[in-house]
């Protein structure tokens, strides 16, 4: 890592640094949204090591590799049990289940999310029930407030990008009305709010080991995090087919474990996580420091611009005026953005049937894109990405 950035320990504290050099406007560079050849490259030969250990020992499914992530995963988290998923979608249900959402209830959620969020909710047999978001990504609680109904048994706060919504009033609705809290996490696994970790405000916090995820294995996973002792052992029979302990079946459950490799991966990379989070934090700091004041652009709170929350930037999502040139622009100059999710809020999904009153999503949907975020950006591919955007506004 260079040291062009300011970095930032674990603690949170800075660490004075040189300022990035920018990279010459006119020498095209290639930054690809996200790397994934880089992402197995970056420690290939203590990969390799380890999965071949992992093959060699013939240890595929539920062996100590996960179990050991499982623990790790726990000590860092600060509670008492993670339980190893086979995705994220999976980690979002069993939440549910474990919550008491069934059929007849419904859930409130933000449009603005990724599908997996509804389908959860849906899955279990419950309604999803579609509110805004706010200019920062995270759910409108107010609109949230309006859609509760007699039926509302639970609030789902997306932990967006890498920042938590505001807990704090998530937690009074969720007094005010008797509402379970059912977070999901999956992009925020590190996050916090006034210093508690994102999916702990909940019975069941649910997360994604997606390659491209903060912490992402080389295929799909996700995992669960709770604290109570029943409420462990009920995820441990659900993600295998209901089946307990003692080797009988107490409930019907699926087939959603962790796979035993991408576990032995995981404990890798969890074991540098804060190192991950603290280059991702370095980044966001030189994109806010660089593009704040843009005409047309609107950049999310910065890395030290909310003492209440320490966001892990999980993506960097911008809203432009001129998203559509913004894009194309860049594309040309080599590099790669994502508009999430196809550009479509959940609600604009016309075949779902799902309705909302979201106007602030409905107005994003047209203004934001994803500005290349991961630890494998070096110093000049970010000061590069920071050199376009502003040939693009000031040309």
């Amino acid at each position: 890592m260079s040291e062009a950035f300011v970095t930032e320990a674990p603690s949170g504290r800075r660490r004075a640094a040189r300022p990035a050099a920018p990279a010459v406007i006119g020498q095209r560079r290639e930054v690809p949204f996200f790397n994934y050849p880089a992402l197995f490259a970056e420690h290939r030969d203590e990969y390799l090591a380890t999965i071949t250990e992992v093959l060699e020992r013939g240890a595929y499914i539920m062996q100590r590799d996960l179990t050991a992530f499982e623990e790790e995963l726990a000590a860092y988290l600060g509670v008492r049990h993670a339980v190893g998923v086979a995705d994220g979608t999976i980690a979002l249900k069993i939440a549910l289940k474990l919550s008491g959402v069934g059929p007849g209830y419904e859930v409130i959620l933000p449009s603005h999310t990724f599908i997996a969020t509804a389908a959860a909710v849906h899955d279990v047999g419950a309604e999803p029930v579609l509110c805004d978001c706010g200019p920062d990504s995270m759910m409108d609680v107010d609109s949230a407030r309006a859609l509760v109904t007699k039926n509302t048994c639970a609030i789902m706060p997306v932990q967006l990008n890498g920042r938590t919504c505001d807990m704090a009033a998530v937690q009074a609705l969720a007094d005010e009305f008797g509402l379970k809290i059912v977070e999901d996490s999956c992009q925020a696994m590190g996050a916090k709010f006034r210093g508690r970790f994102a999916g702990t405000f909940g019975a069941a916090g649910a997360f994604s080991f997606y390659p491209a995820k903060t912490l992402g294995c080389f295929g799909d996973g996700g995992g669960l995090i709770l604290d109570d002792d029943d409420l462990a052992a009920k995820a441990r029979e659900l993600r295998d087919h209901g089946r307990g302990a003692d080797g009988l079946v107490h409930r019907f459950g699926v087939n959603g474990r962790l796979d035993n490799l991408q576990a032995a991966v995981l404990r890798l990379k969890l074991a540098r996580y804060d190192e991950s989070i603290a280059r991702r934090r370095a980044i966001a700091r030189v994109y806010d420091e660089r593009l704040s004041g843009l005409d047309g652009l609107q950049l999310p709170p910065g890395p030290d611009a909310d003492p209440d929350r320490f966001d892990i930037f999980q993506n960097y999502e911008v809203q432009s005026d001129r998203r559509d040139a913004l894009r194309a622009f860049l594309a040309d100059r080599g590099v790669g953005t994502i508009v999430q999710w196809g550009g479509s809020m959940i609600h604009q999904f016309t075949d779902l049937g799902l309705r909302a009153r979201a106007p602030y999503a409905e107005a994003m949907s047209r203004r934001y894109l994803m500005l290349p975020m991961h630890p494998m950006l070096s110093d000049d591919d970010v000061a590069y990405v920071c050199d376009q955007v502003e040939a693009f506004h000031h040309g």
